[in-house]
Order: C-alpha cells, then structure tokens, then sequence
C-alpha cells in the first residue's frame, strides 16, 4: 500500500492578497480556481512535486456560519497551524520573500533541532516556515 499527502488546506482572508504571497513571492503554480457561493477555493502547487498542493480558502467558505466565525477568530489571532515548506536554497528564498513586503518573523537560522529555516507570516497571519533540505535528500 503507498500512502501520501495530496493536499492540505490554508485558510485565508483574501485569495487575491494570498495569491501575491504564495505564487508570486513563493513561486508556486496556480493549478485551480474555483468559485461557488459567493467564495473561491484556489489551488497551489509546486513544479517539484506535482502530486502535492495546498488550497486556499476563506473561513466561511463550505462552512455554517457559527464554524466559520470561529475559523476567522482564529485566523485573526494568528493560532492557526502553521505551514512548512522546504527549498534547497533558503537563502534566496528568504530573500525573495522579505523583498516582496512579506513580514519576516525569523530570519535564516540553524535550529538546535535540525534543520536551518526561517519563518514568514503570510497577508492572513498564519505562520509560514521555510527549512532547506540537505544536500543529497
């Protein structure tokens, strides 16, 4: 049996806004935009890994009313788990990043636990960190 993760979801404020962070500043591709009720669901993807994408979508949308406030609350607050890629040149992406007016929360370190990365918040607060894959993985 082969198991592994297809999507994974990033709720949003606004697509457009996020659509400047992730496939402008970030670089992935746009793979899909769907609208439907009044909201949109958009779909992200990377070249490298063409089998895994994430989804952007606001709070509100595909949820009752009462779900979606307390999924805005929470964005609002900037708790919602937080998402990590990988790159094999951290610095250049760091760069990239910060030069696109995205809010730099950490700048490229080694961890004590591994891995070298650096930390962004994207235009909806949630929490983006970056580590650098090692060489020959």
């Amino acid at each position: 049996m082969t198991i592994s993760l297809q999507y994974s979801h990033i709720t949003v404020n606004d697509p457009d806004e996020s659509l400047a962070f992730y496939r402008d500043a970030l670089g992935l591709e746009l793979r899909n935009d769907v609208a439907s009720g009044g909201f949109r669901w958009v779909t992200l993807g990377s070249a490298t890994q063409p089998g895994l994408e994430i989804v952007l979508s606001e709070p509100h949308a595909g949820r009752s009313k009462a779900d979606g406030d307390a999924l805005q609350e929470l964005l609002t607050k900037g708790v919602l788990p937080n998402v990590v890629f990988s790159t094999d040149d951290l610095d250049s992406t760091f760069e990239r990043l910060r030069a696109s007016g995205a809010e730099v929360m950490q700048e490229p370190i080694d961890q004590p636990w591994g891995p070298r990365d650096c930390a962004f918040r994207d235009p909806s607060g949630n929490t983006v960190r970056i580590a650098e894959t090692p060489a020959g993985h």
